[in-house]
């Protein structure tokens, strides 16, 4: 029997604090295991599965990160009342944002065209709990100067090889950096925050496996005096494998803020 397939682009938001990344795994909560549970809930006799645009890590959040919903035989009728009762179902800390009909042309992976990550920190003194889900701490005196310096040396075309781990036969690391700096941080906001935090805002069409939050790790190392700019230029050359990173930095820290798309 022939099988009609309907294609749909989904964007979310999630906080990541309380679950273990994207990827659906035994045991424990995932933003795909939860999705696909509450997709069972809303359409209890639909065939469909979903496909991520991107695999965070545990604790790692999503101002906007985007799925495609593959659905056999029927299509989804009305979509903003779609919308709703999926928002009903889905728990509080994962909200799908919008919902549209694609064509079977479209691919959520190779349609991906940049991804933006900002990683939210504070420095010096111990900061209120209730930044814990969003927001890194690091209590020591950083010189936030010499880091806004490092960040802007990753920006343009590296070799990101000493900033990723576990990668394959087939890993690219040569990358392009489309943005990286650090700012002071205007873009969240509580009452609870401290007086003064930042953003390191890296942008690129694709990254490496934990490669932002090394990047953020050897930030850090700077701030502290244990790295030095030129240590951070070295590290971006094809033939310095001596220099592999290896302080990562935390996940809470690390919200996936923004994909653009095709």
């Amino acid at each position: 029997m022939f099988r009609k397939r309907f294609y749909y682009f989904i964007k979310i938001q999630y906080l990541g604090y309380r679950l273990h990344g994207w990827q659906k795994q035994p045991d424990v909560k995932t933003v795909e295991g939860l999705i696909t549970k509450t997709l069972g809930w809303v359409m209890p006799e639909a065939k469909c599965k979903i496909l991520g645009t991107s695999r965070t890590d545990a604790m790692v959040s999503a101002e906007e990160s985007a799925f495609e919903l593959f659905l056999d035989h029927e299509p989804l009728k009305d979509l903003d009342a779609f919308l709703d009762l999926f928002n009903k179902n889905l728990p509080q800390d994962i909200r799908a944002l919008s919902i549209e009909e694609v064509d079977k042309n479209f691919n959520i992976i190779q349609h991906s065209k940049t991804k933006e990550y900002a990683y939210l920190f504070s420095v010096g003194e111990k900061f209120h709990p209730f930044c814990a889900p969003f927001m890194a701490n690091f209590q020591e005196d950083l010189d936030i100067e010499k880091m806004k310096q490092a960040a802007k040396l990753f920006q343009g075309t590296h070799n990101f090889k000493n900033y990723c781990v576990r990668v394959s036969e087939n890993s690219t690391f040569e990358r392009e950096m489309l943005i990286s700096e650090i700012v002071e941080n205007q873009l969240y906001t509580a009452n609870f925050f401290p007086e003064k935090s930042y953003i390191f805002h890296i942008h690129a069409a694709g990254f490496l496996r934990h490669q932002v939050r090394l990047m953020m790790g050897a930030l850090v190392l700077v701030g502290r005096g244990e790295l030095s700019l030129e240590n951070i230029k070295k590290s971006l050359l094809p033939d310095s494998p001596h220099l592999q990173m290896d302080y990562i930095a935390p996940a809470s820290g690390l919200i996936l803020n923004k994909i653009e798309f095709d």
